[in-house]
C-alpha cells in the first residue's frame, strides 16, 4: 500500500509552488487543475459537509489509503 497526501499549490512562472510544507525530492504527484471558468454546485447541505471535510484535512485529520480500502471492502 502506497502513502499519499494531499497538497494544494500555485502555477508560477511554469512551476508548481506547494503550499506548506514541501513534498519530498523525487516524490511522484499526480496534478488536478480546476479550468479558470469552471464551477460547480452543490446542495447547501452538501456544502457544510464538504466545507467540514476540508478543514478536518486541513488540520491533519486523515485517515490513510489502507483504511479507506479497508472501509470500503466492509460496505461493499
Amino acid at each position: 500500500m502506497i502513502a499519499m497526501q494531499l497538497a494544494i499549490g500555485t502555477v508560477v512562472g511554469g512551476k508548481i509552488i506547494v503550499d506548506g510544507d514541501p513534498l519530498p525530492e523525487g516524490a511522484i504527484v499526480t496534478i488536478l487543475a480546476r479550468e479558470s471558468d469552471e464551477t460547480f454546485e452543490v446542495p447547501p447541505e452538501l456544502e457544510a459537509d464538504l466545507s467540514e471535510s476540508i478543514a478536518q484535512a486541513e488540520r491533519g485529520e486523515t485517515i490513510s489509503a489502507e483504511e479507506v480500502l479497508r472501509r470500503l471492502r466492509r460496505i461493499a
